[in-house]
């Protein structure tokens, strides 16, 4: 029988040990069960054959049931609960079940080195000693108690207790009959005894739709993937020597259906895809699509970071989408915010009472510019939560590489913050040493087990080796946003093209260091949205000027080494800001300036794939040459690209209204040099200004070459 203390446990869901108390236990003679049915008002109990081995006596008018059992070991029953009203409900008891996870799990976890947290921790359905359910498994190592509630146990905390693993800080339970579609949280008692408000699942991977925010018991993903020939591509090539156009999409308001709501993925797949092949990207970069409760935030303050947001649909049209692209040859990278995350009160804030994600020092854990919490990279469990996520998108989703947000934020321990508000490292320096772990650590694990995955930083500082391998002390990413090419170009071209000859500098600048990193130039989302103005807006002049300016622009950054990275609606010229609440302005393309920029971006992709030239050295200095650097009185510029094994192509960008007719100028060789493109061409809603289709230069390479007011021009060597 239950003593006096253990009924109050059990009644108050108090209880430490439930394994210990409900469930089958052998008594003096035989054995007893002990469940908790609040409201029954009796109880009989079956094998799982259908045997009636009793009836339980309720020994507390709370619900709690007592009785022994014609059983001859300890096993699961099913108990048959009978209510006043005349119902009968019938649940397999969870307490007959013995553990899903084992030492080694505890062991690897502990230790920091867990590569497959995502198949362990989570709600996963399962098949378990003989039954069909969901397995839950969460970390709360300071918590006192931890259970999980639903539908499926009236979201009653007693009836959901869970299985403390004390060497690992692990919470697990296996439900019986819970499958997928089943919403849940966890209810934790801290340390101190104070109940927390419910908290979502962090390995959770599939939510609720906002504004709920329980989690959702999620079906195995079962998708027939027919990406091989995708994979196999990446995998063998050199990222670094191939074309690499990215158009980057907040999938929430690229476009909207007849209703204005959201796009779900099979949606997006029939439009978008078709879209990126047509206008020659070879990648789709998603703002990040991990669950978020906050629209405006564009997800980048996510608490799901193992969840597709559930505005598009379930996960498995993420799958589908991921697939379709890559049939398609389209590659997806996914924003990724290791660097952060918001405090709400059913997330990851004060999880199991205690700062566990985040650093307990507001100096090291609150971000001032985002009101929200910083992960606490040097904690091993957490640096192995954000890792495994890496790992997790990767395999699950398939997914072409991470775009990693913030990262300028991670390194330093002053990033934002005035003297006194941050805490020096062991050295007495300014730089995060735990956040340049984890990030070396991420890299390492992600390229060593994904090969032909990507990782590219958003890193706005002059970090050294960012883009370098962990070995040679580099913090491993494959790519680096190239913040000053954006930040410089613009303030250049925002000038009177009057005053641009005393600012040549804003150009050539960038090529001193141009290949200091693996570059991808990214004129991104951050640069149209509060109060800067879309890229046309940013241009001086009047509207000629701007389109004219915007299509010299394009051609300019296609003809730059880097790679590419264009935000969606600069490809047709969007005049407005970027709303995220809205769809683009599609119909702007009834214009034909934006449907001429529109066509030159898609040109301009072209070229870019199909030349070895324009991207092949794209991120090595043998592949970029100046011709004419000095130009700044006549604001042109002039490079030559070139590859091994392809014909070079000499860039030149004017950036004012004259016609300069025999430019005089000197290029890499003689011959004919064919005009391969003209950002000025009558299609893209230019003067129509040229050369007649090429350009002829004398043996030691002078050429008179006519140089259309605001034009990018490109002359590929013609034998």
């Amino acid at each position: 029988m239950l003593t006096q203390e253990q009924i109050d446990r059990l009644i108050h869901g108090r209880e430490d040990d439930p394994f210990a108390t409900l469930g089958v236990h052998p008594a003096q003679k035989g054995f007893t069960a002990c469940v908790l049915l609040p409201q029954a008002v009796r109880v009989t109990a079956q094998t799982l054959a259908g045997k009636a081995v009793g009836a339980l006596e309720r020994i507390h008018p709370d619900g709690l049931f007592f009785g022994r059992v014609s059983v001859r070991k300890r096993q699961p029953l099913r108990y048959v609960a009978h209510y006043d009203d005349g119902g009968d409900y019938a649940l397999i008891d969870p307490y007959g079940f013995g553990p899903v996870l084992g030492p080694l799990d505890d062991h690897y976890f502990a230790e920091g080195s867990h590569g497959r947290l995502f198949d362990k921790l989570g709600a996963h359905v399962i098949a378990h000693e003989g039954a069909t359910g969901t397995h839950f498994a969460v970390w709360a190592p300071n918590a006192k108690r931890v259970s999980v509630v639903g539908d499926f146990n009236r979201w009653d905390g007693r009836r959901g207790l869970m299985r403390h693993r004390a060497d690992a800080g692990v919470w697990e339970i296996f439900l019986p009959d819970v499958g997928p579609g089943s919403a849940y949280k966890y209810e934790i008692i801290g340390a101190d005894g104070v109940m927390l408000p419910l908290k979502s699942d962090p390995f959770a991977f599939k939510s609720e739709l906002r504004p709920s925010t329980a989690s959702i018991v999620a079906a195995p993903l079962d998708h027939v993937w027919g990406d091989d020939d995708h994979g196999d591509h990446w995998r063998k090539a050199d990222p670094r020597r191939e074309p690499i156009s990215i158009y980057e999409v907040h999938a929430g308001s690229w476009q909207r259906d007849e209703h204005g709501e959201f796009l779900s993925w099979d949606e997006l797949a029939k439009r978008l895809i078709p879209y990126v092949v047509g206008m020659g990207f070879t990648h789709i970069e998603f703002l990040p699509i991990s669950e978020y409760p906050y629209d405006p935030s564009w997800g980048y303050q996510t608490l799901g970071l193992y969840a597709p947001t559930a505005r598009f649909g379930d996960p498995a049209g993420f799958a589908r989408f991921v697939d379709g692209a890559h049939r398609a040859g389209v590659g997806v990278l996914l924003d990724w915010v290791p660097a952060h995350f918001p405090t709400d009160e059913h997330g990851l804030a004060n999880f199991d009472g205690t700062a566990l994600y985040e650093h307990a020092d507001p100096r090291k854990g609150f971000h001032p510019d985002w009101n929200t919490a910083i992960y606490n990279f040097g904690r091993r469990e957490v640096a192995q939560f954000l890792i495994n996520n890496a790992l997790f998108w990767a395999e699950r989703y398939h997914v072409d590489g991470l775009r990693v947000d913030a990262v300028a934020s991670m390194l330093y321990l002053d990033y934002s913050r005035k003297a006194g508000e941050w805490v020096p490292n062991d050295h007495g320096g300014r730089e995060n040493v735990e956040a340049v772990a984890f990030l070396q650590q991420m890299n390492k694990a992600l390229y060593g087990t994904h090969a032909g995955v990507m990782t590219i930083a958003e890193e706005s500082t002059s970090w050294p080796g960012v883009s370098k391998p962990v070995y040679g002390g580099g913090l491993g990413f494959g790519f680096k946003w190239n913040m000053g090419f954006m930040h410089d170009t613009l303030r250049y071209l925002e000038r009177d093209p009057v005053h641009r000859a005393h600012h040549h500098d804003d150009i050539t600048f960038g090529l001193m260091y141009a290949f200091s990193e693996n570059f991808v130039l990214a004129l991104s989302h951050d640069e149209v949205v509060h109060g800067k103005a879309s890229l046309l807006h940013k241009m001086a002049g009047d509207d000629w000027q701007k389109f004219a300016t915007l299509r010299a622009y394009y051609g300019l950054m296609w003809g730059y080494p880097g790679k590419k990275l264009l935000f969606m609606g600069q490809e047709f010229a969007q005049r407005a800001e970027w709303n995220e609440a809205a769809a683009l302005d599609w119909h702007l393309l009834d214009h034909a300036p934006h449907r001429g920029v529109q066509q030159l971006l898609g040109d301009l992709n072209r070229l870019y794939r199909s030349r070895a030239a324009l991207h092949a050295r794209d991120c090595e200095a043998e592949g970029f040459e100046w011709v004419l650097v000095d130009a700044a009185a006549d604001s042109v510029f002039a490079w030559v690209r070139r590859a091994p094994g392809a014909m070079p192509i000499v860039v030149i960008s004017h950036f004012t209204p004259v016609m300069r007719h025999a430019y005089r100028m000197r290029l890499p060789s003689g011959g004919r040099w064919r005009e391969i493109l003209n950002s000025d061409a009558a299609d893209y809603g230019g003067s129509g200004a040229g050369n007649m289709g090429a350009v002829r230069a004398d043996e030691e390479g002078w050429a008179n070459i006519t140089i259309p007011p605001f034009a990018t021009l490109m002359l590929e060597l013609d034998y």
